[in-house]
């Protein structure tokens, strides 16, 4: 018995029941509370897919008597007591190549979107086919070759996103200590040892950093500060990363010159929020300077597919055969002989 609190698809989980066969039974909801689903259902499950709705804390993690393991349908797991869910000896695991492709054009999308003045021509054509039929540069357009992009986070979607900078002529620099020395030569990019050494010196930064404690709030208003004047910032890895109200003073006061947001800290956003106010009611300071999508960079049909037929593979595997893939939580799972039910990580 599977259980799916937070489904963010449409219809019938039929990808999933493909996968499982029809000997597994699918509890699916589409809710971000979890007290509107019956305590029955996440007493009962033998496994969680989660989606990126609802968070699972050490609370509800107690409710899980049945569950052996948690798969969550996407990448980050910042929503989920992964520490909780171990000393439960429930494994928690992700789809870590999920949309790896997907965010990492939709990141140089903003960019070129931005760079390039996508938006406000075609804003001003729309608004005026005569009189805006002119090439007067929005305030970003600029010419790329040349330039520096600068990547937090240097792991798949980081790297993917590393080689299609590359590939428009760009000099890539990027800042993660958790990447072992030399990844740098192997990948042809730089190497900054700190944050503070990496801002400065980019035309662009495009975040691809995980929520953790470490991480949250890390583009705050003195990180900003410190941006090259004009700089852009991308950010298509979590909200909670970049200080949104460090980033309407750095719009507006300056340094930064422009934005292009996936995530927001709170989704669907606050609207009452300064800079999403001003976005939306076009204020002049602001034009053609941000970018907002609806944390929709790992999408596209092929690959939402993928994530789904995935996350119930990691699942069946572990509740089937006991094989473990791509655990995030082992260093609080029991050790390997008391694990429950016979399983063990792989």
């Amino acid at each position: 018995r599977i259980l799916i609190p937070d489904a963010q698809f449409p219809g019938e989980a039929d990808i999933e029941r493909e996968v499982a066969g029809k000997s597994v039974v699918f509890c699916v909801h589409r809710e971000r509370d979890p007290e509107r689903i019956a305590d029955a259902d996440w007493r009962a499950c033998d496994a969680v897919l989660a989606w990126h709705r609802m968070a699972i804390p050490a609370a509800l993690a107690a409710r899980l008597e049945n569950c052996r393991i948690i798969v969550r349908t996407g990448v980050g797991v910042d929503r989920l007591d992964v520490a909780a869910c171990g000393a439960r000896g429930i494994p928690v695991c992700n789809v870590p190549d999920c949309g790896t492709a997907e965010v990492a054009d939709h990141a140089i999308a903003l960019m070129l979107a931005l760079t390039r003045g996508i938006v406000t021509y075609q804003d001003r054509v729309k608004a005026d086919p005569a009189g805006g039929w002119r090439w007067h540069p929005g305030p970003l357009v600029r010419r790329i070759r040349g330039g520096r992009f600068g990547i937090v986070g240097l792991g798949r979607i980081g790297t993917a996103t590393a080689r299609r900078a590359t590939a428009f002529g760009m000099e890539v620099a990027f800042y993660d200590p958790y990447v072992a020395t030399g990844q740098e030569v192997a990948l042809g990019v730089g190497r900054a040892e700190t944050l503070d050494q990496l801002l400065p010196e980019c035309d662009v930064v495009s975040l691809h950093t995980p929520l953790t404690d470490e991480t949250r709030g890390m583009i705050d208003a003195r990180a900003i500060a410190r941006m090259k004047e004009g700089a852009v910032l991308i950010n298509t890895s979590r909200g909670g990363v970049v200080d949104l109200d460090a980033l309407y003073r750095g719009l507006k006061e300056g340094p930064l010159g422009g934005a292009g947001l996936d995530v927001l800290p709170n989704e669907p956003p606050d609207p009452v929020h300064p800079l999403l106010k001003a976005w939306r009611a076009e204020e002049a300071w602001l034009a053609g300077r941000l970018i907002v999508t609806p944390h929709a960079a790992f999408y596209s049909a092929a690959g939402f597919e993928d994530m789904r037929r995935k996350a119930t593979e990691t699942a069946l595997a572990y509740l089937k055969d006991g094989r473990l893939k791509n655990c995030v939580n082992t260093e609080f799972l029991p050790k390997r002989g008391n694990l429950p039910r016979g399983t063990a990580p792989g």
